[in-house]
């Protein structure tokens, strides 16, 4: 297991845990090197930051967008980013602002099903009001006792063609990855092995994502089985982009890897903290 963590999540947006108490969890299970990456949010950073520090982790700021590309709902890792830049604060800004329609918009749908309650149980869960997504809709069927776990969830609810799945328009790839530069920080494409695309459309994806100027792709992802991995080292390797390596840790027992807990990177693998190297911050420059 490798000890660089560059993609989880804390309840500033759909994670369960505190930031502090993600970087603690990530810390005993000896992660050197770590990014906390909220949906759409960097309220959790300065916080973790400070966790951060206090327990000797280097530590990137970062974020994971949400982009509409195509048909598709793609996410996008920003790593190294300045969280008080104005125009990647106003990007994010503006995905938020759209959230709260769509989830009132997911309850209704819910509703014609049989399920009552979904908005007010999904936002008593979410601490962050502007942050409300699937994972609380998920948590709030657990919770009350209609679905036995999340993963149950997302296979018969929330996703295309199933019950309280509202499509919804995020940012444009080349609007996050924009804002990513913007921010002084490096996009990376998140978790390609979830997409449902075939090699043509992530040929294209990777190609539109070049063109907007990212620069990575994760690698090793709690979402990627061995194969997965090898597959996108090779695609890393021949299109010249650096390779990421993240849990995508939400909660304990929610399924996937825990913070912290990540593969190494193949050799062919060029990791992207090299590039980032300017931009860790070393608790030292925090103590």
């Amino acid at each position: 297991m490798a000890s660089i963590d560059l993609h989880f999540h804390s309840h500033a947006s759909d994670g369960a845990l505190p930031p502090e108490q993600v970087i603690a969890r990530a810390a005993e299970r000896e992660a050197t090197l770590v990014a906390l990456t909220d949906h759409d949010c960097t309220h959790g950073l300065a916080a973790a930051r400070a966790e951060a520090a206090r327990r000797g982790l280097a530590f990137l700021n970062g974020v994971e967008v949400s982009v509409t590309w195509g048909k598709h709902t793609v996410h996008i890792v920003g790593l190294g980013i300045d969280p008080e830049q104005e125009t990647l604060a106003a990007g994010l800004q503006s995905i938020r602002d759209g959230r709260v329609n769509r989830a009132r918009q997911m309850s209704d749908e819910l509703i014609k099903v049989g399920i009552q309650g979904a908005f007010e149980g999904a936002m008593a869960l979410c601490d962050n009001p502007e942050m409300i997504g699937r994972t609380h809709f998920a948590r709030f069927l657990v919770n009350s006792g209609q679905v036995k776990d999340v993963r149950t969830v997302f296979r018969k609810f929330l996703t295309p063609g199933k019950p309280g799945y509202v499509a919804h328009e995020w940012a444009s790839l080349e609007d996050a990855v924009g804002w990513i530069r913007a921010g002084g920080g490096e996009a990376v494409i998140a978790h390609p092995g979830r997409y449902d695309m075939g090699r043509t459309l992530i040929e294209r994806l990777i190609n539109d994502f070049k063109l907007a100027g990212g620069r990575g792709i994760e690698v090793a992802s709690g979402s990627h089985s061995l194969d997965d991995m090898h597959k996108f080292a090779l695609l890393a390797a021949r299109h010249e982009l650096y390779s990421s390596a993240g849990s995508d840790f939400h909660a304990p027992g929610e399924g996937g890897r825990d913070v912290g807990r990540t593969d190494d990177l193949p050799p062919i693998c060029k990791p992207i903290w090299d590039a980032l190297a300017a931009r860790i911050i070393h608790p030292e420059t925090l103590a």
